[in-house]
């Protein structure tokens, strides 16, 4: 097999993460073939998994205390090497830190999300990855900016409490306290979603339901945000409510781009771009990535598509490996992909691959070797 083995998958979500991944797919090559080069560089394609990313390729860890969703608190983990910080939104406001029995549609917040880009801003970094994704909030990014120093006031000037519900609320926008700090920095927004802040297609409807916001909250919820926009643009925040994009977590994404001056781009660019995924690519002969499963959305800005879109560009075949596939080989093909590997090819029982997937992953690895390598 000429050229190394460039081992690149996402995490299996609910299971394995990234890093966890690649580690049991080196060891099933490792079985088959000990004399293959092997070279790992775990992805994420913007949203969990992002820091864990960063962390592999060798930046380091700062564990940081932080405002839950609900306002209990919670640790989320900033990855920095000297010039760049990397912010995780959903291990500060995300969805999979509350209880599915103890979600609030209306008043969950991005406060930790903003206690997490002040502690970026504090690393000394000049440019700041906000990857976006999994938010347990719809309040537009609101609580971020009044953690960073703007003040979201009332009708009669008094602040307005957390959430997207009060929202509705809104009689004035005041950015001129934001931290002089976020001016500085290249601010990222690293995300795939390109949901508008409101409307049908916008934050509150498309997503508001998985948190919790019923039919009649989910109308207070988009006419909340549309308040809160007409505000933003008052105050002489950017006009962006329309923007793809606007509506990513919850509306996060509105506050980075209206009031924070950030630059939207593929959350999987952005974190290719991080691991150095080019250097590593450099010379190696074939390249393995996956995720939990395969299926039509991994086709439209999921990691393994972006890992696989840059491998044909040098010219290096993919092999995808994942919990189960639901793509066709046609479909495969259409996205560079050679071949794909189930972990439900070795093992029919759904429970049992998500019980314990490491050691199936790497008995399915070293069947992989064995035809490919």
């Amino acid at each position: 097999m000429p050229g190394p083995v460039l081992i690149a998958p996402d995490k299996f979500k609910g299971t394995l993460t990234a890093p966890e991944v690649a580690e049991a797919v080196a060891a099933g090559l490792r079985q088959a073939r000990p004399d293959v080069e092997l070279r790992l560089a775990p992805v994420a394609d913007g949203g969990d998994g992002t820091v864990d990313a960063a962390l592999a390729a060798g930046y380091a860890r700062m564990t940081v205390p932080v405002s839950g969703p609900t306002g209990y608190p919670v640790d989320t983990e900033i990855a920095y090497d000297g010039e760049t910080a990397v912010v995780e939104l959903a291990s500060a406001s995300g969805l999979a830190l509350l209880d599915p029995d103890d979600l609030d549609a209306l008043g969950a917040s991005s406060d930790g999300t903003g206690e997490a880009l002040l502690a970026a801003l504090s690393t000394g970094a000049q440019r700041i990855v906000l990857g976006v994704g999994g938010s347990a909030c719809t309040d537009g990014g609101a609580g971020l900016l009044t953690v960073l120093g703007a003040r979201i006031l009332d009708a009669n000037g008094n602040p307005v409490a957390p959430g997207g519900g009060p929202l509705a609320g809104v009689g004035e926008i005041d950015l001129s306290g934001l931290d002089p700090r976020i001016g500085e920095v290249d601010l990222i927004l690293a995300s795939d979603v390109n949901n508008p802040l409101t409307g049908p297609n916008g934050a509150a409807h498309v997503y508001g339901p998985q948190k919790g916001a019923n039919p009649e909250q989910v109308e207070l919820l988009d006419a909340a945000l549309a308040r809160y926009a007409q505000a933003m643009k008052a105050a002489g925040g950017r006009d962006v409510a329309e923007q793809p994009g606007a509506g990513a977590a919850g509306g996060v994404g509105f506050a980075a781009l209206a009031a924070l001056g950030a630059t939207m781009r593929p959350g999987v660019d952005v974190v290719l771009d991080l691991v150095g995924f080019h250097d590593r690519l450099d010379g190696a002969g074939l390249v393995i990535t996956g995720e939990g499963a395969l299926d039509e959305q991994t086709l439209h800005g999921k990691a393994p598509a972006g890992v696989a879109a840059r491998a044909i560009e040098a010219g290096i075949p993919v092999i995808a490996i994942a919990g189960r596939c639901e793509l066709t080989q046609e479909r495969l093909a259409e996205a560079g992909i050679d071949a794909a590997y189930a972990l439900l090819d070795v093992e029919p029982d759904p429970q049992r691959c998500m019980a314990d997937p490491a050691p199936i992953l790497t008995t399915l690895a070293a069947t992989l070797a064995e035809n490919h390598l």
